[in-house]
């Protein structure tokens, strides 16, 4: 007889579980992209909420990208803020990530840029990274400050954008807020085997999600945890979640982050699993854990 899965046991994360399967189903990655893009567009839909007082946002484009920028009642501050959205590269757009964005901006009061970069398996990497440098490289060239965000499939981005950003030469990049990031580790080790089969995101889904976006192994952008050097990167903020595969991504990531110099704050959600934000509002454990991030960004935001 196996033993049971990993699982929480938070009255709010199981409640959003709940609500998930609902929309979601655990098995999704099985069905065509484009009825995983109908599911996913719904359960965001669910979870909508009303945007803060006065907040000013429009859609545009920069670089040929389409961005969506978010301005707060109250700005406080210079710095951008620039979000990647999660979603495995396959799912998630301005749309899904609205709200969110949203309440970051208006808690750190500062403006955002959602960056609705292209998915796969539409368009394959780089495209995704791609399209977020340029979109980076357009802020810095301002001579803005700017805080790379991300989650899960967007964290992965933002910590390439890092990497580039530093490879490059281009400065201006005062933070990174990394919320349960993909970022290359062994499939057959650690939290891919022991929450293999975590609610939420399967260790199966992450090969899905990889395969489909077709990146290069070991390549370091793709990859940051296979990156040579971290050396020079700006501050970071990491956070993951217990009942998670991705969980020794983010663990290693600050680890690593922290040898070579760099300076990290790093959480780890003992009763969250994978895409707790979208439980923020149910879950203590997920208000808390957004409010750190939230924090987070603004520190890094201000001057």
């Amino acid at each position: 007889m196996s033993a049971p899965s990993p699982a929480p046991t938070e009255k709010g994360i199981l409640q959003f579980l709940d609500i998930c399967d609902s929309f979601y189903p655990p098995d999704a990655v099985q069905a065509s992209v484009e009825q995983q893009r109908h599911w996913y567009d719904a359960l965001c839909a669910r979870f909508d909420r009303a945007l803060p007082p006065d907040m000013i946002f429009a859609d545009g484009m920069l670089q040929r990208i389409p961005i969506r920028r978010y301005r707060p009642r109250k700005i406080s501050t210079r710095t951008i803020l620039l979000y990647l959205h999660g979603g495995g590269f396959v799912v998630g757009s301005l749309e899904s990530h609205h709200a969110i964005c949203a309440e970051i901006a208006d808690f750190a009061g500062a403006e955002l840029v959602s960056v609705d970069y292209r998915l796969a398996p539409e368009y394959r990497w780089p495209a995704q990274t791609d399209d977020g440098f340029a979109v980076l490289k357009h802020l810095l060239a301002a001579n803005n400050k700017v805080v790379l965000i991300g989650d899960s499939a967007g964290g992965n981005l933002a910590a390439g954008l890092a990497l580039r950003a530093r490879d490059e030469g281009l400065t201006g990049i005062v933070g990174q807020v990394l919320i349960y990031p993909a970022l290359g580790g062994d499939l057959d080790a650690g939290s891919y085997v022991e929450m293999a089969a975590a609610p939420g995101l399967t260790t199966a889904d992450v090969a899905y999600y990889r395969d489909i976006l077709q990146a290069p192994d070991g390549n370091e952008i793709a990859e940051p945890l296979k990156a040579s050097s971290l050396a020079g990167l700006p501050p970071a903020f990491i956070t993951v979640a217990h009942f998670d595969p991705l969980r020794d991504d983010g663990r290693h990531y600050a680890a690593r982050l922290t040898a070579e110099g760099v300076e990290v704050w790093f959480r780890e959600e003992p009763q969250m699993v994978h895409a707790w934000l979208r439980a923020r509002h149910i879950s203590d454990g997920a208000q808390d854990g957004f409010r750190a991030v939230c924090e987070a960004i603004r520190h890094f935001a201000t001057p």
